[in-house]
């Protein structure tokens, strides 16, 4: 595996975790540790005795700092190892463009006070927009560690049915998230101490539009889950190739696991620790679609003849270029 590669995959990883964390920052009501100052903290690089608010919403400061930065360097590095119109320098500017726009929408919440205990339609609309695009630029990084690593150019052309069905529960896939970025606001503003008063908050005459999400996400959430499981069946017999088959595979495994934390969430009255893993997994779930559909989408392998005359199958993708990368 390439370098960039191996970089790409890392970066993806570490995104996720810093995604996480800023999960955590929402969760503990952090988000205005640092007052109404950004990039500083508090109108200072390094504020003195900080709380420990403070310290939560620095902590996520400075792991997204390095996120972007590391974001920089990987399309910079593709810029020199691949050639004009490759797929990997196209998909990681895609991953700097979403990630300027992480930065962006972050600093919008903070400097128009959208944190702590805001519980407005702007701050709705504005933690769905984050949810939507922290989507994207997974979904983006992931292409480029994909094609990075070898995979095939996506080809759209006479494969309609395949990018419908993919298309559909990856769509489904960001109302799912939007409504749950919400339900996440909800459970943190309006917290409940049992699952019976929690269930008095959400049918309430006059309750909260945050507070009666959670009915409607639940709801969402079971409907996408089946929409993935048809879909990762459907495009099996489409494309049945190796790569597709442990890609969906994957997806239908995350999109259970997604479901039954999501039952335990609402059991639980929604845990810091449990909205945590909902959202990594919700995070993964993506990915592996967006994979899926990168490897159904792909073109074929050409057959290779072998010294005996045969042609061996080979489903490992083949490279998007012929230029190797120069580093």
């Amino acid at each position: 595996m390439p370098r960039l590669a191996r970089f790409a995959w890392g970066l993806l990883g570490y995104d996720i975790a810093v995604v996480a964390w800023g999960a955590y920052v929402r969760a503990t009501g952090s988000g205005a540790g640092c007052g109404r100052h950004w990039p500083l903290c508090n109108g200072e690089v390094i504020p003195r005795a900080p709380h420990v608010a403070t310290i939560v919403e620095l902590s996520h400061r400075v792991s997204s700092g390095i996120s972007l930065v590391l974001t920089v360097a990987l399309f910079v590095w593709a810029l020199r190892a691949y050639p004009r119109g490759h797929l990997v320098r196209r998909a990681a500017g895609a991953t700097t463009a979403f990630m300027f726009g992480e930065a962006l929408l972050g600093a919008g919440l903070v400097l128009f006070e959208l944190v702590a205990h805001d519980a407005s339609m702007k701050r709705a609309l504005s933690v769905s927009l984050h949810l939507v695009n922290t989507f994207l630029l997974l979904g983006s990084t992931a292409l480029t560690a994909w094609w990075a690593s070898g995979g095939a150019p996506v080809r759209l052309r006479g494969r309609r049915a395949v990018a419908l069905v993919v298309g559909v529960p990856l769509a489904a896939m960001f109302f799912v998230g939007a409504s749950g970025a919400v339900t996440a606001l909800g459970d943190t503003l309006f917290p409940a101490k049992s699952l019976a008063a929690g269930l008095a908050q959400d049918f309430a005459p006059g309750a909260h539009v945050f507070i009666r999400l959670r009915v409607l996400h639940p709801v969402l959430a079971a409907t996408t889950a089946v929409a993935i499981v048809a879909s990762a069946g459907i495009v099996r017999a489409l494309r049945p190739t190796r790569a597709v088959r442990l890609l969906s595979y994957a997806a239908v495994a995350l999109v259970v696991a997604q479901v039954g934390l999501g039952l335990l969430d609402i059991a639980m009255r929604a845990p810091t620790a449990l909205q945590l893993a909902h959202l990594a997994v919700a995070d993964a779930v993506w990915i592996a679609l967006v994979l899926t559909g990168a490897a159904a989408l792909g073109e074929p392998q050409p057959a290779i003849m072998s010294r005996n005359g045969a042609a061996p199958s080979s489903e490992v993708p083949p490279s998007t270029s012929s230029v190797a990368p120069v580093m």
